[in-house]
């Protein structure tokens, strides 16, 4: 079985990135595609010198210091990849990877991290964000993304089995796409983490600082609760406004060690996570280390934490729910057991992420030589064990 991955962009080594390493590890000997390459050589590991075939994209000026200014070009250039070598195709895709071009005898299985968020329900908090509320841009912008709309369509035709990171993301596929999505879990590292019983008197919080995952909105809650002490840790675009407005008892750590992650995150009383996530990894490796997490209970969190017995959620993105969240834990804090929190991040693990995406394309692979296409692995008749909610 010649198998091809082919991934939207290399240039950091973050969640997708993550998920990329096990799938490269599952299909040891397949050929990883991408639009660019641009990682940086201290986070390339994990590629372990793989050579990586790019698109024209690649060459243009000014692709490595912001390739997002190509996302018109993006569609063409994975459309010229050359994949016709291959019987099986793997895309690892969030933006426009599964718009590969593939033939009648070739699997194509879509791991889908989500249908372009930007181009879809996300369409008008990103042109806020961008500035591009009103004006020749906005409108320029409004109608390339209408088009992308349309593309991003027509080419799902061409995915034999959609693959979701979760249930949440598997309605958005249903939403966008009109086609059933089997569900697996993206790999999380939990055996790196130890679990801390005893916990220290602060709270955490680990995270890109980008707009939506409202780390300054965290910051306001815990300034108005002078008492409780707050530990941010993660760089971005707004590191500068989370620390002006971090009271006295938060400290904004910006980017830390990998070890003094891990060490702030074991210590902690709790993790607190207030962004709307596709899947979450932060969360599930609070759990691992056994700290329980509070929670916008919306999104992915909804499926990795378990109310009562890992964290609890809060129910609207403001200050007063995080502040209202933070009192109720206080109250029970005391019942929950990092041995037990432990054992539901288990449910992530790398090792059960390979097992379930290796099984589902092999099964897929063999009911297509079969001659079933279409039908070769019913999305809801794989039950992942990673799925099994911790009673």
């Amino acid at each position: 079985m010649r198998v091809a991955i082919v991934h939207d962009w290399l240039t950091t080594y973050a969640g997708a990135e993550k998920t990329l390493e096990q799938m490269l590890a599952v299909f040891p000997s397949a050929t990883l595609y991408s639009l660019l390459d641009f990682m940086p050589p201290d986070q390339r590991r994990f590629l372990r010198d793989r050579p990586v075939k790019t698109t024209f994209i690649q060459r243009m000026p000014l692709a490595r210091r912001n390739h997002r200014v190509y996302i018109p070009l993006m569609p063409l250039a994975i459309e010229s990849l050359d994949l016709s070598g291959y019987d099986v195709v793997l895309s690892s895709s969030y933006a426009v990877a599964k718009g590969v071009l593939t033939g009648p005898d070739q699997l194509h299985v879509s791991y889908c991290y989500s249908p372009m968020r930007y181009a879809w329900d996300l369409q008008h908090q990103y042109l806020g964000e961008s500035g591009l509320r009103s004006g020749v841009r906005s409108l320029l912008a409004r109608i390339l993304l209408h088009y992308i709309r349309m593309w991003d369509v027509r080419t799902a035709a061409g995915v034999d089995h959609f693959v979701a990171i979760s249930d949440f993301i598997a309605r958005r596929i249903r939403k966008v796409y009109r086609r059933e999505a089997a569900v697996i879990y993206p790999p999380v590292d939990v055996s790196a983490r130890k679990v801390r019983t005893e916990k220290e008197d602060f709270y955490v919080t680990v995270s890109r600082l980008v707009p939506y995952k409202k780390v300054p909105l965290i910051i306001e809650a815990f300034s108005r609760m002078p008492e409780k002490k707050l530990v941010v840790i993660g760089d971005g675009p707004e590191l500068g406004k989370a620390r002006a407005c971090a009271g006295p008892n938060v400290q904004v750590l910006g980017r830390q060690p990998y070890e003094a992650v891990n060490d702030a995150i074991a210590k902690a009383r709790a993790f607190v996570f207030a962004a709307e996530e596709d899947f979450g990894i932060a969360p599930v490796e609070a759990q691992a280390c056994g700290t329980p997490v509070i929670a916008y209970g919306k999104g992915g969190s909804t499926e990795t934490v378990v109310p009562g017995k890992t964290g609890l959620f809060f129910s609207e993105q403001t200050v007063e729910a995080i502040c209202d969240a933070v009192q109720r834990f206080e109250a029970c804090r005391s019942d929950f057991d990092p041995a037990q929190i432990r054992a539901n991040a288990e449910r992530f693990s790398d090792d059960r992420f390979r097992e379930e995406l290796g099984r589902f394309v092999h099964s897929a692979w063999a009911a297509f030589q079969a001659g079933s296409r279409g039908s070769a692995v019913h999305e809801d008749s794989l039950v992942p064990t990673g799925r099994d909610v911790m009673a």
